[in-house]
C-alpha cells in the first residue's frame, strides 16, 4: 500500500488535540505554521511539523505510537519523522526550553541553534487558538536555504500578513 503523502487540514486538528492532551508545551512550524498565521490552508501539505519541550520526548513519542504512528526517520535529538496510516506524516523537534522564554535545537553538528522567545507565538485557525511558530520565526526559518516552490509561497503567504 503506497504512504498517505498528505496531511489533511482534519489531520492538523486532530494532532493538535492529541498535543493538547499531553499537556507538553508546543507549536506548529513549517507550511502548516504559515497557514495557521493565515488563518487558513493555502497549499496541500506532507507532513506536520511541530516543536515541543524536549524534556518530553519520550512521553510524547510513546503517545504518538499509541496513537498508531511508528518512527520513519529518527535523527535525535534533532528531529524524529514518524508515519501514521491514518493521519500521515509528522516531523517532531525538541527544543530545550529556557526559563527566560528563550529554546535552542540541537543540529546535526552536535552545536545549537539558539531561538529568541519572539519565534514562538499563537494564532486563530478553524476558530481555535493554535500554538505556533510567530511571523518573525517563521520569516527566519524560510531563509539560509534554496528555496522550493513550497517554501517561495509560504514566504509569499507570510509577506501578505505583513501587510
Amino acid at each position: 500500500m503506497d504512504k498517505k503523502e498528505i496531511t489533511t487540514k482534519e489531520d492538523l486538528l486532530a494532532v493538535i488535540n492529541m498535543m493538547e492532551n499531553t499537556g507538553i508545551v508546543y507549536w506548529i512550524d513549517g507550511g502548516w505554521g504559515v497557514d495557521i498565521l493565515a488563518g487558513k490552508q493555502t497549499r496541500v501539505h506532507r507532513d506536520i511539523d511541530i516543536n515541543f519541550d524536549a524534556q518530553h520526548t519520550e512521553k510524547l513519542l510513546d503517545m504518538l505510537i499509541e496513537y498508531g504512528y511508528k518512527v520513519d526517520t529518527d535523527w535525535k535529538p534533532v528531529r524524529i519523522e514518524l508515519y501514521s496510516e491514518k493521519y500521515g506524516y509528522l516531523d517532531i523537534h525538541p527544543f530545550v526550553l529556557n526559563e527566560d522564554g528563550t529554546s535552542r535545537q540541537a543540529d546535526l553538528e552536535g552545536g545549537w541553534y539558539e531561538f529568541d522567545k519572539d519565534f514562538f507565538g499563537k494564532a486563530v485557525f478553524e476558530g481555535k487558538t493554535i500554538p505556533c511558530i510567530s511571523l518573525k520565526g517563521q520569516k527566519i526559518f524560510h531563509s539560509g536555504y534554496e528555496l522550493r516552490d513550497k517554501d517561495k509561497h509560504d514566504i509569499s503567504i507570510l509577506d501578505s500578513i505583513l501587510k
